[in-house]
């Protein structure tokens, strides 16, 4: 019992500095979802990375679909609404990604539509070669080790 809670507690300890890696891009800021705004603006300042989510914030009449190319070329929406007024959308592969809103002519006249390249994982921050570094980095991993076997104590 007492080596898979300390099995747990490793997996947690190294898995979740990763998982903390993830952006959250709220869309359009302050300005949220709505019309009249510049999205292309917007998104050419930020780089998206699989596992990042991107939050859309909005007040009814306005929705959001997940569209193609053709799709957003041509405000055409297809699908499923997402109408909660705070989506939240992890992405999940690379590539470019269309949403519009379908209400009335907010995407084709209105420009409430918005496409973004998601890239890779970001890769992990090259470690400073200095001694230092190499210090903190074993002052975190005796740290961390010391932590998990203080818990298997208590634990057993």
């Amino acid at each position: 019992m007492a080596s898979s809670q300390f099995i747990a507690f490793a997996l947690v300890t190294i898995i979740l500095p990763t998982l903390t890696m993830a952006a959250e891009h709220i869309v359009g800021d302050d300005k949220g979802w709505t019309v009249n705004f510049n999205y292309t603006t917007w998104a050419s300042g930020k780089v998206f990375h699989v596992g990042d989510t991107i939050v859309f914030k909005y007040q009814p009449p306005h929705n959001l679909y997940k569209v193609d190319g053709n799709g957003f070329k041509n405000c055409v929406a297809s699908g499923e609404a997402l109408t909660s007024g705070n989506d939240i959308i992890t992405l999940g592969s690379t590539g470019k990604k269309w949403y519009i809103c379908g209400f009335g002519k907010h995407c084709s006249e209105l420009g409430q539509k918005l496409v973004i390249n998601v890239e890779a994982e970001a890769p992990a921050p090259t470690p400073i070669p200095n001694a230092a570094y190499g210090l903190a980095a074993s002052g975190y991993q005796i740290i961390v080790a010391a932590v998990a076997v203080v818990a298997g104590m208590i634990v057993a």
